[in-house]
């Protein structure tokens, strides 16, 4: 029951961010929003108790959320034949450039500190 509660409370979150998007036309997306909201209400046990169990469910269940993505691959397999080299191509590229920017922020020059 409580991950149930969890369950419509990121709903709840998730259609605020919505309404707040679409009727204020602010440039970020609804979810975005709504997760933003959501930092905020996890301040709150009563928010953060049932949303804590929904996240151990979702997460213990969390291959299954793969398995949709693997059935639209497997729809557009003469795509993947097509395009698959490029694709792993800009995948990998991309990846190791995130992995290069976040060793350098995390590397970035500091102050030293002073004895």
């Amino acid at each position: 029951m409580q991950g149930l509660r969890g369950l419509a409370w990121l709903l709840a979150f998730q259609s605020i961010g919505e309404v707040l998007s679409r009727g204020l036309s602010l440039p970020l997306p609804g979810p975005v929003l709504g997760l933003v909201l959501l930092l905020a209400g996890l301040r709150f046990p009563l928010v953060r108790e049932p949303v804590g169990a929904c996240a151990d469910f979702l997460l213990a269940h969390l291959s299954l959320l793969f398995i949709p993505v693997g059935v639209g691959v497997m729809t557009h397999l003469t795509l993947l034949a097509q395009y698959g080299g490029r694709m792993l191509f800009v995948i990998v590229l991309s990846t190791w450039i995130g992995l290069a920017v976040t060793a350098a922020v995390l590397w970035w020059p500091r102050p030293k500190p002073r004895d």
